[in-house]
């Protein structure tokens, strides 16, 4: 999923069918052309979530949605062991590098009406932007082709995983972001499914909604993890491109 991306009048549909999918019995592929795939850096992921690389080595790594994000690439290349999931992994590696390609240029035309609802620190201008969703695309894209089984087409809430299977899950511009469209329940839910398969630790990136305000329901969701024995921590981040997403939801599993 992709913040960017609100200017795209499709995205209301997949978010209808990401929720409807976990009521109903149906195929979880979703059509191609409601899907948008457009994803993040390896660099951005260590700002977006905090981390370094050496506290990631020898840990077993989520990334839920991780959509066409290249930190899968990337880290295993440097050595770190990622898998990633997403509903956008049923269709072919073909199919969606075409579509993120046409994605990023139907982004980067409407980007130029909502420059002012980001923090133009981190890409200067709406070029480097672009030049970096490219990157990303690209290098998912080549180690899809090369590693299929490291991207694992999933249908949320639901993941096909054993439990505490990962030490370290990360989730990006998905939960809390599209609050308009995923309601308390689709959130809990998504939550608990995480824990499950998470042995140490969850981060979640951004706090906000589209319109750049924390997620309403964000206490109780907080409450919840607590109340099972978890600390749960809102840790303030390097990383803010739509206004006033800084900040990250660090939940801590108890031994």
């Amino acid at each position: 999923m992709d913040i960017e991306v609100n200017v795209v009048n499709s995205i209301n549909y997949l978010i209808g069918v990401l929720i409807n999918l976990s009521r109903v019995e149906q195929s979880p592929k979703l059509e191609l052309d409601k899907i948008i795939f457009i994803g993040r850096t390896f660099e951005e992921y260590l700002d977006m979530f905090s981390l370094a690389i050496e506290e990631l080595r020898g840990k077993k790594i989520l990334d839920c949605p991780g959509g066409a994000c290249s930190f899968t690439a990337k880290g295993n290349k440097l050595g770190l062991d990622v898998i990633a999931c997403d509903i956008a992994y049923y269709h072919s590696v073909e199919d969606l590098e075409d579509k993120g390609l046409l994605d990023i240029d139907h982004a980067m035309e409407h980007m130029e009406k909502a420059k002012d609802n980001y923090v133009w620190d981190y890409f200067k201008n709406i070029e480097g932007l672009k030049t970096q969703r490219l990157r990303a695309l690209i290098e998912c894209t080549k180690d899809r082709k090369e590693f299929r089984e490291r991207y694992v087409p999933v249908s949320l809430p639901a993941l096909p995983f054993k439990d505490m299977e990962f030490d370290i899950l990360l989730s990006a511009h998905f939960l809390f972001t599209y609050a308009d469209r995923l309601d308390f329940d689709f959130h809990k839910r998504t939550i608990m499914e995480l824990l499950r398969v998470t042995k140490e630790e969850i981060r979640i990136f951004p706090l906000i909604d589209l319109e750049g305000n924390r997620y309403e329901h964000l206490d109780k969701i907080i409450d919840f993890p607590i109340r099972i024995g978890c600390k749960v921590e809102e840790v303030k981040v390097p990383y803010e491109f739509q206004l006033n997403g800084n900040s990250m939801l660090k939940i801590t599993k108890g031994k």
